[in-house]
């Protein structure tokens, strides 16, 4: 049990510490991960910068994940899902935009018009405050790769041991603190587990870039 997504941070930062290399940048998930991976910058004296993957809803029910996409169209489907729904791929398209849309606006609101870190030879590590299923991480790993890192590791404080062994074929690496076999929600193995505010989102960039 973690009591909070700092406590979380500061435990992560303890675990990936034999990592830190002078290449090395911080990939966070907003917006709870930006506090777990604020920790990690504070201790590691690593850059931060933001990767956005968002949920793709089915028809009829957007809770239903068919798949997830990131700011530069990477999407991940569920094939299995997809299929069982019929999900025509117009859907997909134009779900997919406009969760793109959504991306972009919440991207401008966190970072303003700075321009993408460059991340083609550098050891990245993307951070997220846990993983339930792993689809949306998924295609943050996918999107990565795309520049070209040398070495890509996913770290969480907690996960159940089936993302983690997925997700392991998309990533060099998988820390996670905690994996635990019996697995309902994030939440449930943080004491406060409140949802993070875009301001606490902004002001934690603005101190990272300090």
């Amino acid at each position: 049990m973690f009591k909070d997504r700092r406590d979380a941070g500061r435990r992560l930062a303890q675990r990936i510490e034999g990592i830190k290399e002078a290449d090395l940048f911080i990939l966070a998930v907003p917006r709870g991960g930006v506090v777990v991976a604020f920790e990690v910058v504070k201790a590691l004296g690593a850059p931060m910068d933001l990767i956005i993957p968002r949920k793709l809803g089915a028809p009829g029910n957007p809770e239903l994940a068919i798949g997830a996409v990131t700011q530069d169209g990477t999407i991940v489907l569920n094939h299995d899902i997809v299929q069982e729904l019929g999900v025509p791929k117009s859907f997909i398209d134009q779900e997919a935009a406009e969760q793109v849309k959504e991306i972009e606006r919440r991207m401008k609101k966190y970072r303003g018009d700075a321009p993408p870190p460059q991340l083609a030879g550098r050891t990245v590590v993307l951070i997220d405050d846990g993983i339930a299923t792993g689809a949306t991480i998924r295609a943050a790993v996918q999107s990565v790769r795309r520049s070209r890192p040398k070495r890509l590791i996913i770290a969480v404080p907690v996960a159940p041991p089936s993302a983690v062994q997925s997700l392991e074929k998309d990533a060099d690496e998988v820390v996670a603190l905690e994996t635990p076999e019996w697995f309902m929600a994030i939440g449930q193995f943080y004491e406060n587990f409140d949802q993070t505010s875009d301001e606490e989102v902004i002001d934690l960039m603005a101190k990272a870039k300090k």
